[in-house]
């Protein structure tokens, strides 16, 4: 490519949603609405360490709200996707078609 040298669309990713853990938590969020901590954990795998880790720095992005509440005598969490989550989320994907395309020369 003669010129000016295009920045690759990857690097344009949202480092925050990038990461696949916290792509995994939106993705869930924003198909199923909210969910419980036990909930995601389960769809995404990880340890409670791990999970609370990754939702405390989508929390703080903006991208997911989280609830306390009792069900019962016991206590719950529960998660939904904010409405910044979900524009962020859709503009990530959008990029990752980009690429996609660029990649299969579309």
């Amino acid at each position: 490519m003669a010129g000016k040298t295009r920045l690759s669309p990857a690097i344009e990713l949202d480092g925050v949603v990038h990461e696949r853990v916290r792509l995994a938590i939106l993705s869930a969020l924003g198909s199923h609405g909210q969910l419980s901590f036990n909930e995601l954990k389960a769809l995404t795998d990880t340890t409670d360490g791990n999970l609370g880790t990754h939702c405390t720095k989508l929390e703080d992005a903006g991208f997911i709200r989280g609830a306390k509440g009792l069900l019962g005598r016991r206590k719950r969490t529960s998660y939904e996707i904010t409405q910044a989550g979900r524009v962020a989320l859709l503009a990530y994907l959008e990029q990752l078609e980009k690429i996609m395309g660029e990649v299969r020369g579309r």
